[in-house]
């Protein structure tokens, strides 16, 4: 038996999944901006057109990790892509292969449905992802700054 799947995320997931990212909001120290709850994940994931996806790691049929990611669109590119929103191992299982299952499995995606890019984001200060990531052979994207518009001022722009 391999100890290892990696299968689609089903609507009984959707606990699994919130609590994958409440540890992960915990390891990022962002535990405080955690506002989803496990309704909101299932009506997303699950509901009548989904727009974002997951998949679930098991190790030994126990989960123990999820990717949550979404397509894009490069207009230079003139293609789709896949951003992955989130990457998530139990703590205890790094080190064996999961991440970069997880990768693996996103990436052939990728190649299947002939897509241009593969992306994400990961805090500067996260040392260990970085060096794994780049061992995967991701480029870090330094000449660009990420834009966030939210709470008050997305009401007053969008009421503008």
């Amino acid at each position: 038996m391999t100890k290892l799947t990696i299968r689609p995320a089903v609507p009984a997931d959707a606990g699994q999944i919130i609590a994958f990212i409440r540890a992960l909001a915990v390891y990022e120290k962002l535990e405080d901006e955690v506002q989803a709850s496990e309704a909101d994940i299932a009506r997303d994931l699950f509901g009548a057109e989904p727009k974002v996806f997951c998949a679930i790691a098991e190790w030994e049929g126990k989960p123990v990790g999820f990717a949550l990611w979404f397509y894009t669109y490069s207009t230079f590119q003139g293609r789709h892509g896949i951003w992955l929103e989130d990457l998530y191992v139990d703590p205890a299982l790094r080190g064996q292969g999961i991440g970069k299952a997880l990768l693996v499995h996103l990436a052939q995606r990728c190649v299947r449905e002939e897509l241009g890019r593969f992306e994400w984001w990961v805090l500067d200060w996260n040392e260990p992802s970085i060096a794994f990531y780049k061992r995967q052979g991701g480029e870090m994207q330094d000449e660009w700054t990420k834009v966030r518009i939210d709470g008050e001022a997305l009401l007053k722009l969008g009421t503008s």
